[in-house]
């Protein structure tokens, strides 16, 4: 079969929110430039973007704990809360500039303002609490951030988690109003229908097949399939963005470039409870995060979230952790198996040396039962209900 070649000056590899972020931003930057999308799925952000694959976080470092480590002299380290918190405000900037601008629209249908807290139990705990909100309070990034040991407080911060709360165990929070819920998946869909035109093309239902890097030219020869009709096409071009999430370890592989070598991953995913019930939906109104179990990996830091998914309010608890061969959701049971090459067999065993706890940890999480994940939940809620709670998210978690 002759392949066809076409000439494009850019590939974007998968149709999800990196693609889609760096496509918009190469088009305010060179509108002229020819660009080019390659997607497996039949639509966009259908994989780890979809908002039913990810918490809407978007980590901002208001209440996530494990960006604010414990120094050995007892002093918390801001470093890390600062930079990942100035990461995610230059993505609101972007994303400002875009509804300025009119290429996007109707912001609220992809971002909502809600509050973003950190509850802890236990003495030891809440003084790290404490420290942590006195070291962020002054930091211009964290202004507004109130923290309260009281429980009449607390009731009025989070009512669904104190409600019938009986322990004596100190408890304390800290609240920022200025967090947020992304729905990652609408704001994927939304840039590429907005960018979808002349000169930026998308193509669903095509698989990478190949990637190739000429020696005359040293551009990069994508062979892709078109999984509708079986057609073959070569694109030929000077830049190639592997957005493909948990797929992209095979493509850089095939590559044959020297950093692909010695990479490995391990597909380790988060499971998460949603509740549909009404009722107690809207007695919560937060993102709420905890503390991870000693000896638990930074992974598992319990959190109670709302989110708002087609203008409809949910919520979700968890991440409990899962594991699948598959690299994706709509991946291949194969895809582990197939990722393990001679150069990287080792970095993968040694991984697994080094990272013992988090194997036990794994093992442990996947044969929890429900009631034993409802025990967990109970921590937080302590009136929840199994009936009202079911297991309906995973977040892809590639490591």
């Amino acid at each position: 079969m002759t392949s066809r070649q076409i000439e494009t000056d850019v590939v974007l590899i998968g149709a999800g929110m990196m693609s889609a972020t760096l496509g918009a931003l190469l088009r305010e930057l060179a509108p002229n430039m020819e660009i080019t999308v390659l997607e497996k799925l039949g639509g966009a952000g259908e994989e780890s973007s979809n908002e039913w694959n990810n918490a809407g976080t978007g980590h901002a470092a208001l209440c996530e704990l494990n960006y604010t480590s414990e120094k050995p002299d007892g002093s918390i380290d801001t470093k890390k809360a600062v930079n990942v918190n100035e990461q995610f405000q230059i993505s609101r900037q972007f994303w400002s500039y875009l509804v300025d601008q009119s290429l996007l629209k109707n912001p609220e249908s992809f971002i909502m303002s809600i509050p973003h807290m950190s509850l802890v139990h236990g003495k030891k705990n809440v003084e790290f609490l404490k420290k942590r909100y006195d070291a962020l309070v002054d930091i211009p990034l964290f202004e507004g951030m109130e923290y309260s040991e009281d429980p009449e407080q607390l009731k009025q911060w989070l009512p669904l988690v104190m409600e019938n709360r009986s322990d004596n165990d100190p408890i304390a929070a800290t609240k920022i109003d200025t967090g947020t819920d992304v729905n990652f998946g609408e704001l994927t869909r939304i840039l590429f229908n907005q960018l979808e035109g002349e000169n930026f093309h998308i193509h669903y239902k095509h698989k990478v097949m190949n990637l190739k890097r000429t020696i005359r030219d040293n551009k990069w020869e994508v062979k892709v399939e078109d999984m509708r009709t079986g057609e073959v096409y070569i694109y030929t071009t000077k830049f190639v963005f592997i957005g493909a999430g948990g797929g992209s370890l095979s493509l850089l592989q095939k590559t044959g470039i020297p950093e692909s070598r010695n990479v490995g991953g391990f597909p380790v995913s988060g499971l998460f409870m949603a509740c549909h019930n009404p009722e107690i939906v809207e007695k919560h109104h937060a993102k709420v995060y905890g503390k991870a179990k000693v000896g638990a990996p930074p992974m598992s830091v319990p959190h109670l979230d709302t989110r708002y998914i087609d203008n409809k309010k949910s919520l979700l608890f968890g991440p409990f952790a899962g594991f699948s061969p598959k690299f994706l959701k709509e991946g291949s049971n194969m895809d582990l198996i197939n990722s393990v090459r001679p150069s990287n067999v080792m970095t993968m065993l040694s991984a697994g040396v080094k990272e013992l706890s988090l194997t036990r940890y794994l093992i442990q999480q996947v044969l929890l039962s429900k009631e034993k994940r409802m025990e967990e939940l109970r921590e937080f809620v302590p009136n929840a209900k199994s009936e009202d709670w079911d297991m309906s998210l995973q977040v892809s978690v590639f490591r």
